[in-house]
């Protein structure tokens, strides 16, 4: 009816009484408003959690798995002894070149060979003496390898004495790597083997050159005891080469690299030895 007061609605609770001219179409009106508002605001809230975002995988966990796949060294495969050989093969130390139309060249005296053999007498005696009586078990594959030189060096330096020469305390390169090779050998056994090694195949590949060489001149083409062999040197090498590399099985790869960094140190003290043939 036209002029008729409304009463407040309870639903909506307006603080005052509001008179309007329409009362249907004001409930109405009023009743779609509030409807709208809350249906707006459900349909934002549902539509707030919907819209967040699936986590994309990290692409560097797939590079990090790739990482354990490391690149295997020169020689790996066959062992470590081989991975040594590689190494010698890049080192160019000309004091131990198997040039040997160079050698001429040194002019070797009498007195420097015998230093040479005083000295390279300690290297030898000093391995045997450290495999012989070390309690560490490695050592014990090495003891009796028929490639052991010590004596036959022993007879030449006594044969020499016999000839009037004299014979001379060993010098500061042998002494130096003698005391090098027993702090190695209480200390790490990769790294005394890698020496072990590497002296005796260094003086099989190239030694019995020089030693042949300085027969020629100042032995008149004796061949000393140092340069002769009992068996089948290459058979004797290959069964100290074998047993190295099961030692090496057992090697972590951190020891192995710090043998293989041992190599060029062997070859630079026995570099220093064979120098005394010209001093």
């Amino acid at each position: 009816m036209m002029g008729s007061t409304v009463k407040p609605m309870a639903q909506l609770r307006f603080p005052l009484p509001i008179s309007l001219p329409n009362k249907g179409n004001c409930i109405f009106r009023v009743s779609i408003t509030a409807t709208t508002s809350t249906l707006t605001h459900s349909h934002s809230h549902s539509h707030s959690h919907s819209a967040i975002p699936t986590p994309k995988p990290n692409p560097k966990s797939t590079l990090k798995k790739r990482k354990r796949y490391r690149k295997l060294h020169p020689g790996e495969s066959t062992g470590i002894t081989e991975e040594m050989r590689f190494v010698a093969m890049r080192l160019h130390n000309p004091a131990v070149s198997h040039d040997q139309s160079n050698f001429d060249a040194w002019h070797a005296s009498m007195e420097g060979f015998i230093s040479y053999l005083v000295d390279t007498h300690l290297i030898f005696a000093t391995l045997q003496r450290i495999v012989d009586e070390s309690d560490n078990v490695s050592y014990a594959y090495m003891r009796k390898t028929g490639l052991e030189r010590s004596e036959g060096l022993l007879k030449d330096l006594q044969w020499l004495e016999e000839q009037g020469n004299v014979i001379p305390n060993p010098s500061s390169p042998g002494i130096a790597y003698a005391k090098y090779l027993e702090e190695l050998a209480e200390t790490s056994a990769p790294l005394f083997l890698s020496h072990f090694y590497n002296i005796y195949f260094s003086h099989i590949a190239a030694g019995q050159v020089i030693g042949k060489k300085v027969s020629e001149k100042l032995l008149e083409g004796k061949e000393l005891e140092f340069y002769k062999w009992e068996g089948d040197v290459p058979e004797l090498l290959k069964d100290v080469r074998d047993k190295l590399n099961q030692l090496s099985e057992h090697w972590s790869r951190n020891e192995k690299n710090r043998c293989l960094k041992e190599t060029p140190k062997a070859f630079r003290f026995m570099g220093q030895i064979i120098l005394l043939l010209v001093s």
